[in-house]
C-alpha cells in the first residue's frame, strides 16, 4: 500500500514539473482548451470576442505559426490547420485521426470563431434608421427589444395601392396574392412587416449611429479621434487615388492609360496584380449583384448639385499644403472635375433618448434611401418600380417571356440579344444605345453579359414548362395559390403572366446559390469559409435528417419566445444549423420562424463600402474565339466596352467569345495601386463640368465620406476586430525581412503614411467607447505609445 502511495506521489510530482512543456505542446494546450469551455458571449460590446483566442486554443488549432499570429491585429482562425491553402494543412499519421486530426481542429476552430463573431454582430451592429431603433433598446410592452419581429414603421401606409389588402388600419399580414410571387417594390417579403426591404426604405447601419460622419464631430469622442484633420476632401481624394490606386506600369506607353493601342492591338499590355483562382467574370457578377441590392441613384442621377472632388491639398512632408500648378501636373489630377451630390433623405439632428442613464441617437446624422428593393429578388432584371418595370420588354408572340431579339452580326453564333431602349421608354441620355433592363446605370460589358444570359435562363424555364404542359395538360403542376393552398393548379391552367412570375421565382433562387456556394466561396479561397458559406444555403449539417429535425424543433421554440435576451442569441446559433431550407413552415402559413433580432432588415451602408472591388476590373479584355481560344486576337479596352459601347460589342462579337474571353482572363487582386487606370479619366458628359470627366476611384472615397461610413480603425472596432496602432502593422510579420513582398509592403506603409500623415498624440483623448485596450483602460489618442509621441493617423485612413 505504502509503495502504491509512494508511486502516486512519484507520478503526481513528475506530471506538476513536466506541466509547463506539456502544456507548451499542441496536446497538452489541446486539453487546456478542452477543460476552458466555449467562450461567453459578453453582456457590453466593449468587451465582445475580437476573433483572438488564448496561446492554448491558437496552439491546439494551429500550432507555433497560429500563436506568432495571436500577436497581430488580424483574425486568428486564418493561421489554424487546415484553414488556409494547402500549406496550412497537416500531413502524416496525425492527420489520420478523424475528429481530433490537426486539419478537423482547425477548420472546425475556423468555423467556431466565425459563429462567435455572427453571434456577436446580430446582438452589437443593427441599427435600423427607419425609426424602430429605440424600440430595440428599450423594448415594447414588455418584450425585450431584441425580441421583437413587428414594428409599426414597416406598416403600408393609406395612401398605399395595397393598404387594404395587407389590413388596412388593423394589424397588417399580407396573404393571398400578396405571398404568391415577389412584388414589384419588395413589399410583402416578411409578411408582417409588408413595408421591410421595398424600395425607398432608408440603408441601415451596422455601426453605433454616434460613429458615423466622422468629418462632422459630432461629439467629444469623435473630435478627440481626429483632431480636426477631416472633411468631405481632407485627405484629399484624388491625391489618395493617384498615390495609393493607380496601377504602376512598365511601359506605359503599351498602356496609354488603359485605353490600348490602335485596333485594339495584341501587342498593348496594361499590367496589373492578377488574382490566384477567379476570373473576370466574376468581376462583373458583383456588379450585376449590387445592382439588384442596393442603389443610391434615383433614375441613374443623384442631387442636382455639383461639388468639387479634390485635387486641391496633400501633405508636404507632413503639413496639410495647397496643390501647385506643377503638383498637378506631376500627380495628373484634375481641380476642375465635378460631381453631382448623394441624394440625402434626413440630415436634421437626429431626436436622442435615454435609457439608463445612457443617451442614445434615435438615427444617424444622416440617411440615405435606398431606391431598389433590398431583397435578392433580380430586381435589376424585372424591375423595382413603375418607371423600372417599363423598361422591361416581354415577348409578345409568348408574354411568359422576355423579348430576345435576332440579331445579324459578324459574331460566331445566330442568336438573339435583349432588345435596345428606345426613345418611348424612361430613360436618360447616358443609357442611348443600351439593352432595355430594368437597372441600366454604369452599364459594362459584363452586365450586358449576364443580363442576356439570365434573360435566356428566364426563356429557357418557361420553355421547359411549356413542354412539360405539352405533355401532360391535366397534371399537377406543383404550383399553388395561397388563398386556395389546398387546390391543385394543372399545367394547362397556369397563365402566362403566372408562368413569367415562376420563371423569377427560379431565376431569383438561382442567382443567390450561385453567389452564395460559388462565387464567395472562390473570393475567400478557403476551407472554412467555403464550408460556412455552404451552410448558408444548406445547413451546417447537410443531410443529417435527425440532427436538422432535432435543431428545428429548438428553433420553433425559441421563436415562441417574446422575453428572454439570450434566446436571440440561442435562436441565431441554432439557425445556423438548418440553413435556408430548414427554416421554412411546414404549413401553408409562411415565414412562421423569421427573426430579425430586434432591426428590421435592409442594407447597411458599410456593407456598400466592403463592395467597391474595382481593382477587380482589368484595363484591357483579352479577347478570344471559340474557334482559335488559345489565341488572343484583340486586347479590347473596357472603356471602349461601356454603356452604349458594350451593347455593340456584345452583338458584334458574340456572347459565347464574351464568355470565353472574360472566362480565361484572371480579374485583379484586391490591393493597393491595383486600380483600373481606365476608371481614374472615365467621361462624363452628363455632368456638363470643365473637365467633362471623373476620377471613379477618387469618388469611391468621396461617396463613402458623404454618407458617413466610419473610418478604417473605428470600423474595425464597431465590428469585432481588433485596431491597429501603426500604419506598420499593415506588413506581414511573416514575412522574411527584405524579401521583395517585404519591401513591396514597406514601400505602401510609406505611401500611406505620406498621404495620411502623422502627429504628436495626446493620451488624456479618449478616442473610442467600442472597444478596450488588452489592459482593460480605455484607449486614448496616443494608441499605446507615450504621451507627446509622433503617431500614425492611422484613425484617418479611409474604410475602403
Amino acid at each position: 500500500m505504502k509503495r502504491k502511495t509512494l508511486w502516486l506521489i512519484v507520478a503526481a510530482l513528475a506530471l506538476f514539473t513536466s506541466y509547463p512543456l506539456i502544456r507548451q505542446s499542441e496536446f497538452g494546450s489541446c486539453i487546456s482548451y478542452a477543460l476552458s469551455g466555449f467562450h461567453e458571449i459578453k453582456v457590453d460590446r466593449k468587451d465582445r470576442f475580437l476573433g483572438k483566442v488564448n496561446q492554448d486554443t491558437a496552439r491546439c488549432r494551429g500550432g507555433a505559426s497560429a500563436v506568432a499570429w495571436s500577436k497581430t491585429p488580424w483574425v486568428d482562425w486564418q493561421k489554424y490547420w487546415a484553414a488556409g491553402d494547402a500549406e496550412s494543412t497537416a500531413r502524416g499519421l496525425s492527420d489520420k485521426l478523424g475528429f481530433f486530426s490537426p486539419n478537423q481542429r482547425g477548420i472546425d476552430g475556423a468555423l467556431l470563431d466565425l459563429e462567435y463573431q455572427r453571434v456577436e454582430l446580430l446582438k452589437y451592429n443593427l441599427f435600423d434608421n427607419s425609426g424602430t431603433y429605440e424600440q430595440s433598446i428599450r423594448g415594447r410592452n414588455g418584450t425585450d427589444g431584441r425580441s421583437l419581429k413587428v414594428w409599426d414603421q414597416m406598416r403600408l401606409p393609406k395612401d398605399h395601392p395595397y393598404y387594404k389588402d395587407a389590413g388596412g388600419a388593423g394589424p397588417q399580414r399580407c396573404t393571398g396574392a400578396l405571398v404568391r410571387f415577389r412584388n414589384l417594390t419588395g413589399i410583402c417579403n416578411d409578411i408582417r412587416n409588408p413595408l421591410m426591404g421595398s424600395t425607398d426604405q432608408p440603408f441601415a447601419r451596422n455601426v453605433e449611429f454616434a460613429a458615423t460622419f466622422p468629418d462632422l464631430e459630432k461629439n467629444e469622442i469623435t473630435r478627440n479621434r481626429h483632431g480636426g484633420r477631416l472633411s468631405l476632401l481632407k485627405p484629399d481624394p484624388q491625391v489618395i487615388s493617384k498615390k495609393l490606386f493607380t496601377r504602376i506600369q512598365k511601359d506605359p506607353s503599351k498602356c496609354n492609360e488603359g485605353r490600348g493601342l490602335p485596333d485594339y492591338a495584341p501587342a498593348a499590355n496594361c499590367d496589373y496584380q492578377k488574382a490566384p483562382h477567379l476570373n473576370v467574370l466574376a468581376a462583373f457578377w458583383i456588379q450585376f449583384m449590387t445592382h439588384d441590392w442596393f442603389s443610391h441613384l434615383e433614375e441613374g442621377k443623384n442631387d442636382s448639385e455639383l461639388m468639387a472632388m479634390g485635387c486641391s491639398t496633400q501633405r508636404i512632408p507632413n503639413v496639410e499644403s495647397h496643390l501647385i500648378a506643377n503638383d498637378v501636373n506631376r500627380l495628373g489630377c484634375r481641380p476642375d472635375d465635378r460631381i453631382d451630390k448623394s441624394i440625402i433623405a434626413e440630415d436634421t439632428p437626429p431626436p436622442t433618448f435615454t435609457y439608463k442613464n445612457e443617451q442614445y441617437l434615435t438615427r444617424a446624422h444622416k440617411t440615405t434611401p435606398n431606391k431598389v428593393t433590398a431583397w435578392w429578388d433580380a430586381s435589376q432584371i424585372y424591375g423595382y418600380n413603375e418607371i423600372s418595370r417599363r423598361r422591361v420588354k416581354r415577348d409578345p408572340r409568348d408574354s411568359a417571356k422576355l423579348l430576345l431579339e435576332p440579331v445579324r452580326s459578324g459574331a460566331v453564333e445566330n442568336t438573339r440579344y435583349l432588345p435596345i431602349l428606345q426613345a418611348s421608354d424612361p430613360m436618360n441620355p447616358q443609357w442611348s444605345g443600351q439593352e432595355a433592363v430594368a437597372f441600366p446605370d454604369n452599364w459594362t460589358i459584363g452586365l450586358s453579359f449576364f443580363h442576356n444570359v439570365f434573360a435566356r435562363e428566364h426563356n429557357f424555364f418557361v420553355d421547359a414548362f411549356r413542354k412539360q404542359a405539352a405533355a401532360t395538360p391535366q397534371g399537377d403542376c406543383g404550383l399553388r395559390d395561397p388563398a386556395k393552398p389546398d387546390v391543385v393548379i394543372r399545367y394547362q391552367d397556369v397563365t402566362a403572366d403566372e408562368l413569367f412570375e415562376v420563371a423569377r421565382l427560379v431565376l431569383a433562387a438561382e442567382i443567390a446559390k450561385i453567389h452564395t456556394i460559388e462565387w464567395t466561396t472562390q473570393l475567400l479561397y478557403n476551407e472554412p469559409l467555403y464550408l460556412a458559406m455552404n451552410a448558408n444555403w444548406n445547413g451546417l449539417f447537410g443531410n443529417h435528417t435527425l440532427v436538422t429535425r432535432a435543431l428545428k424543433n429548438v428553433i420553433d421554440e425559441l421563436t415562441k419566445s417574446e422575453s428572454a435576451k439570450s434566446n436571440s442569441q440561442w435562436y441565431s446559433v441554432f439557425a445556423s444549423g438548418p440553413g435556408i431550407f430548414g427554416l421554412g413552415s411546414d404549413k401553408p402559413d409562411i415565414n412562421g420562424g423569421v427573426n430579425h433580432f430586434g432591426s428590421p432588415f435592409n442594407f447597411p451602408e458599410e456593407f456598400i463600402t466592403v463592395y467597391r472591388l474595382h481593382p477587380m476590373v482589368p484595363d484591357l479584355i483579352e479577347f478570344r474565339e471559340l474557334n482559335r481560344s488559345n489565341a488572343i486576337e484583340y486586347k479590347i479596352p473596357v472603356v471602349d466596352t461601356l454603356r452604349g459601347k458594350a451593347t455593340q460589342a456584345m452583338r458584334h462579337y458574340g456572347l459565347a467569345n464574351w464568355a470565353l474571353s472574360m472566362g480565361r482572363q484572371r480579374l485583379g487582386k484586391l490591393t493597393l495601386q491595383n486600380h483600373p487606370l481606365f476608371l481614374q479619366n472615365l467621361s462624363m458628359p452628363r455632368l456638363n463640368s470643365a473637365t467633362g470627366k471623373i476620377d471613379v476611384l477618387a469618388l469611391d472615397i468621396i461617396r463613402d465620406r458623404e454618407r458617413g461610413v466610419p473610418r478604417y480603425n473605428e470600423f474595425r472596432r464597431q465590428y469585432g476586430l481588433k485596431q491597429l496602432t501603426s500604419f506598420d502593422e499593415f506588413i506581414d510579420p511573416q514575412l522574411f525581412k527584405n524579401s521583395p513582398e517585404h519591401v513591396e509592403q514597406q514601400r505602401l506603409v510609406a505611401n500611406l503614411r505620406e498621404v495620411y500623415g502623422q502627429h504628436e498624440c495626446d493620451d488624456s483623448k479618449i478616442i473610442t467607447t467600442a472597444q478596450m485596450n488588452d489592459d482593460g483602460t480605455k484607449i486614448n489618442d496616443c494608441l499605446g505609445r507615450p504621451n507627446g509621441s509622433m503617431v500614425d493617423n492611422i484613425e484617418d485612413l479611409d474604410t475602403v
